[in-house]
This record gives C-alpha cells, structure tokens and sequence, in this order.
C-alpha cells in the first residue's frame, strides 16, 4: 500500500531536543494534521509540519524512517523544500534502482510532493481528537497482544467493536501516535528482531537477498507486480501465504504485549487429584510440571522463558494432565494457548475443555473458525494460527510437537516463539519427542516428567512381527496372506474395531476391494487427508457402523476409538519411522474396557524403525512396572 510520509517536532520532553524533527507515517493523514493541531492548541507555538509523500510505497516509507533514525542529527524545520527534496531523493536512492529499468525513478518522482505546512492549532481539532481518543484506545485494547495485516486488524475491529464511529484506520492511527500501536514492512531487509533467522538466505539471480517475512520469521525472495504500492518488484513471503499475502508493502500492526502474571503457580496437585481424577503417573508429572512453573514464575530473570517436557505415551491422558496447569495459570490472572498441529484435534479437545473449565472465556482458532477474532484467557489452536500473536501468553501448550506440520517446520516455532510473553513458560506435550528433545532431557538440560503408563494402568500392546508381502504385492496375487486374514477373523470375532494403515493414498482404494471380496460380511471403508468425507468416516468408525477402516498416517494419532486393533502394512517402508510406527500403535489398547488390543506390524522384513518401536514401547512398560504404576502383576511385554 501507499502511505503519507511527514516530519513534525514534538513540544514535550527533553529541552535540549525540541527542536528536533522526527519522521512519521500514516495511513490517515487527516488524523494526523488534526492530531498535531490539538497539540499545538495547548502549547500555543508556532510550529509546522513537513509533508513529504502523500502516496509513498510503504516499504520506501519504513527505509526511510529508518535512515533518519540512524542519521542521528539536529535537523530543523528552516530547511527548504529544495534541501528536503534532495536529502529524500538521496535516501530513496537505493529503492529506486532495485526497481527493473527506469521504473525506480519514475516511481520516485511520482512519490514525492514535499510542502511546508502551518499549523493552527484550533479548539475544533482539539474537540474532534478528544472524540476521537476513546477509540483509539479501544483499537489498541484490541490490538494487544496480536501481530496482523491491516486488513486484518481492519476485519477484528469491525466485528469486535460494530459501534466504533471512527474510521478504523483514523482509529489505528491514532493509536499509533498515541505509542500504543506499532506498525513495519511485513516484509523487510532487516531479519525478526534484529537477529539472522535459521532458515538464512535464498540466492535469487546469484545474488543474496537478505528479505524477511516479519510474521513468520522466513526467507522472502519472490517478487512481483504490486497494484497496492506500484513497484514492480514488491517481495511477499510464501511460505505464511494461507494467512494473507505479507509483502514488503504491507502493515504489520503490533499491540503492546501484556505483562506476565507473576502469581504462585501452585506445587504438587495433591488436592487436585481429587477434581481431575489422575492416576497416580499423572499426578507425579503434574505437580513436576506446577512445581517447574512455581519455580520459573518467582525466577529473577523475568525476560527468561521457561520450557518443560511432558513426556507421555499415547493414551496416558496428557490433555486431563494438563487442566491443573491451566488451572494454576488461569486462577492467578494469566492467559493460556494450547496448539495442536491438526485442526481435527482442536475440534475434539474444545468440548473437553469447556466442560473442565465452563466460567472461564475461551476461543477456538482454526482455518474458517468462527472465532477468528474472539479473545479468550484460554485458547486452543492450529499452530498456524499461532502467526496472529505476539507475546500474548503466560502458558503455551504445544501438544505433538513432533507432528506434521509442526514438526521440522521452522517457520511453525518461530511463531510458537513469538506468542509467548517475556517470562511466560512452554509446556511440550509428546509420546515420541524429537531426537533432539530426548538428548537435551537426558542430558539434564530441559526439565521434563515422564509418564509410562496409560490412565488404566495397564501396560501398552507390545507389537506382533508378522511377515507378509508388500501390499504392491497382495494386491497384484488379489489375496490375503493366511495369517494375516487369521489375525483379522480373530479381531473381528472378539468384536474389535480394526484401524488399517497403508504408505500411500493411492494403495487404499485398491485394497478395499481387495477386503470386501474377501470379507463380504463386514463394513470397511477407507480415508485420507484427500477424502472430503474424511471427518464423517471417522465418526461412523467411533459409532461401530464402519468395522474395519483403510488410512494413512493421518490417523496415526488424536483419534481414540474403543476396543480398537491396529494393523500397518508396510510397516517396513522408510516413510513409517520408529515414531510414527509408536503413534500408529497407540491407537489400540486405549479403552479401559478393552486395555490389551492388538498392534501387528505386517511387512516383508523387519526394519529397523520397527526395532526400535517395539523397543520404545517396552521400556516403557519396564518403567511403569518398576515404578509402581502398572496394576496388578501385569506383564511388561518385554
């Protein structure tokens, strides 16, 4: 977009300065003219305003402001247009030729309009500001706490506040002067924060080009054609494009970050045990968790960021170990946000939560959410979404963290990052933690509790090795090897629901009609993250009307259906790791009514991520067993 650019010297603060000018951009520039007549009003001196662009692309406006800044010198309102014209000209200089041929220039002239205002301060301006003031207080009350575009900023204030009289972008504005509201280029040559991020720099016509998305944290190298500002090489960031298109023309709008909580967080949740019902497992690794943010909370350093690890198998009950968590944070003032990659598992955990914490304002964010712009103490949310905070919570809850997208996505933890105060803390949630996260727990290095058993107490299904051909192979012989058919009879007949996982989409459709010949009697069907019908399969397969479910990994986790069997195919091949194959498993033995199950991993030979699943989930059963927690005399497994 364009934007006026003007200077205007303040009448308030250090003597030795007041006759210093600063440079400021608008988007409004009527608010800005009455804004400084109001304050000349008071003070009753003669003064001026310098306008330099009516209509400058905002990314020359944010380069310019930023070489005033770094000029540091005394500059005064006596100068002439003439001198102000060239010093312009020189800055913008550097703009202008990244521009394709002598379109810079062009563009330069075009921009520039510099005139010499009075101002005249009058009690009208005074009377319209005052009028005006309450609502730029109200946008900048909406705006704590989030980074978003101006459109936007534009679509939360028209439906937050319907009866604001003042036009949004006077109000932003305003806020903006007022120093409640901050504004930059979503796209810039400086990095987040002045620090290079991870991703680095893409090479675009040999040639580096150190832009950054502001949102996100990534490297921005495409260009384009831009009709908002009319530079005909305007960089937009692709990697956070679902969100709206952040270009080097674009505002971010920043609020104020509210300021940490600083109450106790509570110790171990003894009396809680009672209200949440945990396992004595859960309890342990809870009051390890509220004593680590006790700890944290009443630390000296308050700008430190805490971050714990909750290291829980599948089915161990991490989201009711969790309540007491929010429950500490929440109680004392504070404001929560659990995120989850998948927006399937918000949907499931939202009726969860409301009902384990009904007084309390919650808002549910995911692509289409009707609460898109609802603020909540307590927030469930797709990590994506994460990308509209900035330093707006005390607790943030990162449920599988080891989960596409989240996982290995660096764009997903700078907003993670971003979100949490200054002196807030991280709760990581994982059956499977990263490598990394495993070695820094280890190690010593990231506090962390661990949970080896399951709410039930009893132990996890210990995977069958089971050698059968590839499905590529099942599916060119048109038949079900023996065993493997007899393993399925088996669940069938003990009435269990039986979870199917395959490598690829395009194996499922195949092998259903494989199964249907060969088991006419049953329901079986088959999803994936292409099926639109996706979301109602899995309902039926919760309700029992569907028996036997083909699906890839997009079931592997955050689905709980009881008395279920599981059966990976392929459970050799390279696309299904130790982790995934550990998440796949979880999917039986679940049920309290049904804690066994049954998990067959069915491939031609055993690999090596197949080892270690069964290895992982052993050591886990010889845990819980040495600690206690299994009921009973109940086998390990192992």
């Amino acid at each position: 977009m364009k934007v006026a650019v003007y200077l205007a010297r303040e009448e308030e603060g250090d003597p030795a300065k007041l006759d210093e000018l600063n440079l400021y951009i608008s988007i409004c520039p009527e608010a800005d003219q009455l804004w400084w007549e109001a304050r000349r009003k008071k003070t009753k001196e003669p003064a001026t305003v310098i306008w330099i662009s009516s209509q400058m692309p905002f990314s020359w406006a944010c380069h310019l402001r930023e070489n005033f800044h770094k000029q540091n010198v005394m500059i005064r309102e006596k100068t002439s247009v003439q001198t102000w014209q060239r010093w312009t000209e020189s800055i913008l200089q550097e703009k202008a030729s990244q521009e394709p041929g002598k379109e810079g220039m062009k563009l330069l002239r075009d921009c520039l309009d510099i005139k010499i205002v009075p101002l005249r301060g009058t009690s009208h301006a005074e009377g319209v500001i005052h009028s005006l003031y309450d609502d730029a207080v109200e946008a900048a009350e909406q705006l704590t706490g989030r980074q978003l575009l101006l459109p936007e900023a534009e679509a939360l204030l028209a439906e937050n506040v319907p009866s604001m009289q003042t036009e949004t972008k006077a109000a932003i504005q305003l806020g903006y002067l007022a120093g409640r509201i901050t504004y930059e280029a979503a796209v810039a040559e400086q990095p987040p924060h002045k620090q290079r991020h991870r991703l680095g720099q893409w090479l675009v016509q040999g040639q580096r080009v150190p832009l950054y998305c502001r949102r996100c944290g990534s490297v921005a190298a495409e260009q384009s054609p831009c009709a908002a500002c009319g530079s005909s090489a305007c960089a937009y960031c692709e990697a956070c494009l679902a969100l709206g298109r952040s270009r080097a023309c674009a505002l971010l709008l920043q609020g104020a970050a509210p300021p940490a909580v600083k109450g106790a967080a509570g110790g171990f949740p003894t009396a809680a045990d009672s209200r949440w019902g945990l396992s004595p497992a859960q309890s342990a690794a809870t009051g390890a968790a509220l004593a680590y943010l006790a700890e944290r909370r009443l630390a000296s350093s308050a700008a430190a960021k805490g971050r714990f690890l909750l290291w829980a198998v599948t089915g161990a009950g991490k989201t009711e170990m969790t309540f007491p968590l929010l429950d500490a944070i929440l109680s004392s003032g504070g404001s929560v946000l659990v995120a989850t990659p998948r927006r399937d598992v918000v949907l499931e955990l939202a009726p969860r939560v409301a009902r384990a914490f009904p007084e309390v304002t919650r808002a549910t964010l995911y692509g289409g959410s009707s609460d898109r712009w609802r603020r909540g103490e307590l927030t469930l949310a797709t990590t994506h979404q994460l990308l509209r905070f900035r330093h707006a919570f005390d607790l943030v809850i990162i449920d599988e963290l080891d989960a596409f997208p989240y996982h290995n996505d660096p764009m997903l933890a700078y907003a993670a990052e971003a979100c949490c105060k200054q002196g807030g803390s991280f709760i990581y949630l994982s059956a499977t933690p990263p490598r990394e996260l495993q070695k820094q727990a280890a190690s010593g290095k990231l506090a962390h509790a661990r949970v080896p058993v399951r709410f039930h107490r009893h132990p996890l299904p210990v995977p069958l090795l089971l050698k059968v051909p590839s499905v590529q192979q099942l599916l060119k012989q048109h038949k079900l090897p023996a065993e493997l058919l007899r393993r399925l009879t088996f669940s069938i007949e003990r009435g269990a629901q039986i979870f199917m996982f395959v490598t690829r989409i395009a194996q499922i459709d195949a092998l259903l009609h494989l199964l249907r010949l060969t088991l006419p009697d049953l329901r079986i069907e088959g999803t994936s993250s292409e099926d639109p019908l996706r979301a109602e399969k899995v309902m039926a397969f919760r309700d029992r009307s569907i028996r036997l479910l083909v699906t890839t990994t997009i079931l592997e986790r955050g689905v709980t259906v009881p008395k279920s069997d599981v059966y990976i195919l392929d459970a050799n091949n390279r696309l299904f790791d130790a982790a995934s194959l550990v998440q796949m498993a979880g999917r039986a033995g679940r049920s309290k009514d049904d804690p066994a199950g049954n998990v067959v991993f069915a491939a031609p030979e055993r690999s090596l991520g197949q080892k270690e699943a069964v290895k992982q989930i052993k050591r886990m059963n010889t845990i819980a067993r040495r600690q206690g927690y299994l009921l009973g005399k109940e086998s390990a497994g192992d």
